[in-house]
């Protein structure tokens, strides 16, 4: 999809699956299975890992990458991780991208789904930055959150999957809200994690075309999230991530932004109405 000057892709990298109560914390099953009918005799749900493909103005841009492939059979037991059909490379290469062409990477945060594919295991056993060329972005306050976790989410932060980067001085960190690059946003938000940035691509704002796309991360994880009272028991501060949904989802709706969810396996994005409860899907979109 074109957005402003950019071509924009979702990018499958895995498949996996996590507790689906914890995905949807104090909403009931009774709930949120409605919403999202997606689960398996352990009650995880069935889950994607996109990330997300920009490019434009002479930049190839990936914003997180997935699980990726060094987890070991216990973890990849433990989260159903499946690579059978997607992989982050396979994905890139299908839209002709190699790995060595990638010229920004961006972390919206740190933890394993969303971090663990930027390194990879070479031929000789070292972990190495899975895109060698390009430069990688995290928010100051996330990387020294990661670094120190609290014992509440200290699992999902997985050392081997930035600080090889770091020790090849790929690493830079942003500090707050700012443009990356023309056209290119980001907006850090702190419910589920200390600084995570989810990233906007401005629109031409045409009276046919979205207003821009945002790729919302664990802010708004799935479509069935979309309902204020929808947020994950993963978020280390709940109220903080609904003081965001609730200032974030009007300004989407007044920018006619298109919705990215990042772990959704059925849906990929979806343009936004205000309902009589709240805001609701007015249609979903592949991309």
């Amino acid at each position: 999809m074109k957005i402003g000057e950019y071509d924009v892709d979702l990018i499958e990298t895995c498949r996996f699956a996590l507790d689906g109560g914890a995905m949807f914390g104090v909403v009931p099953k009774n709930l949120w299975s409605r919403a999202y009918p997606h689960f398996d005799e352990q009650n995880r749900i069935a889950m994607s890992a996109r990330a997300l493909l920009i490019r434009g103005n002479g930049n190839t841009i990936v914003v997180d990458a997935g699980c990726g492939g060094k987890m070991g059979e216990k973890l990849e037991s433990i989260y159903a991780l499946d690579n059978s059909v997607y992989t982050l490379d396979g994905e890139l290469a299908r839209h002709g991208v190699g790995l060595e062409d990638v010229t920004h990477f961006i972390y919206t945060h740190l933890h394993f789904d969303h971090a663990g594919g930027s390194t990879r295991i070479d031929s000789s056993g070292e972990t190495v930055p899975t895109f060698p060329y390009a430069r990688h972005f995290v928010q100051k306050d996330q990387l020294t959150w990661a670094r120190n976790p609290t014992d509440k989410d200290r699992a999902s932060f997985m050392p081997e999957n930035w600080e090889p980067v770091a020790r090849q001085d790929l690493l830079s960190t942003i500090d707050g809200d700012g443009e990356f690059l023309p056209g290119i946003e980001l907006r850090t938000v702190h419910g589920h994690t200390r600084a995570m940035q989810m990233v906007i691509v401005n629109g031409s704002g045409g009276e046919d075309a979205p207003g821009g796309l945002v790729y919302c991360a664990d802010l708004i994880p799935t479509s069935a999230h979309l309902p204020f009272p929808y947020m994950m028991g993963y978020d280390n501060f709940p109220l903080t991530t609904l003081e965001e949904k609730k200032r974030f989802l009007p300004e989407a709706f007044e920018r006619r932004w298109l919705l990215c969810f990042e772990h959704d396996a059925f849906t990929h994005a979806a343009r936004i109405i205000a309902g009589k409860r709240g805001f609701e899907i007015a249609g979903t979109v592949d991309l």
